[in-house]
């Protein structure tokens, strides 16, 4: 009895895949993007994404600007405890080796997706997995060349960048963690920073 089941079952899907049924939307197959192209540049878009989602947004002009920017904050903030691990920034930032403790985590990212304002991070970077989850605050620098407009940009160019060797763990980092599991009202840094900044670098 069981077998005849089996075959029967194995028959109907035989028939179907001799029979495929045209799809109802031809242009769903994902080549094309679902989202019209952007009408402002993408510095704008992400800015204003970004800050809607809670992120804190800065434009640098250049290097130097950045550095100053950022320590500018650090000193307003009164952040003692800096954790950075990117070897372009640790000498000008980071002052302690442990990541749990720490008062701010700096990284920098593989990209920014304007569309959704996220900041795009993966295992393959000198930050790692943890640094930009641990740290109640987590500061983000980049480039304007970082910028894609859409998701699909950002894993294409991860595929780009990597090729065979995809990196293990890719977030997509959009604002300040927060959840509305409790009583349906929103808490932010319950699973990671309360408060996210993006320092972008013209170039």
């Amino acid at each position: 009895m069981a077998t005849t089941a089996k075959e029967n079952i194995l028959k109907k899907i035989r028939q179907a895949l001799s029979n495929p049924v045209p799809l109802p939307f031809p242009g769903s197959e994902g080549a094309s993007s679902l989202f019209a192209p952007a009408t402002d540049d993408l510095e704008v878009l992400f800015a204003q994404e970004f800050t809607n989602l809670q992120g804190k947004f800065a434009f640098c002009i250049n290097e130097d600007d950045m550095l100053l920017q950022v320590q500018k904050l650090i000193t307003q903030k009164e952040w003692t405890k800096v954790f950075c691990s990117e070897d372009k920034w640790n000498t000008s930032f980071s002052n302690t080796i442990n990541l749990a403790s720490c008062d701010v985590s700096i990284t920098g990212c593989e990209s920014l997706v304007a569309r959704t304002g996220s900041i795009v991070l993966s295992a393959a970077q000198q930050s790692g997995r943890t640094v930009s989850v641990y740290a109640p605050v987590h500061i983000c620098i980049a480039y304007t060349n970082q910028l894609v407009f859409d998701v699909k940009d950002a894993l294409q160019s991860v595929k780009e960048k990597y090729g065979s060797n995809i990196p293990s763990l890719i977030t997509f980092a959009t604002g300040p963690s927060r959840t509305a599991d409790i009583e349906k009202t929103l808490v932010t840094g319950v699973h990671g920073p309360k408060e996210v900044y993006c320092f972008l670098v013209e170039g």
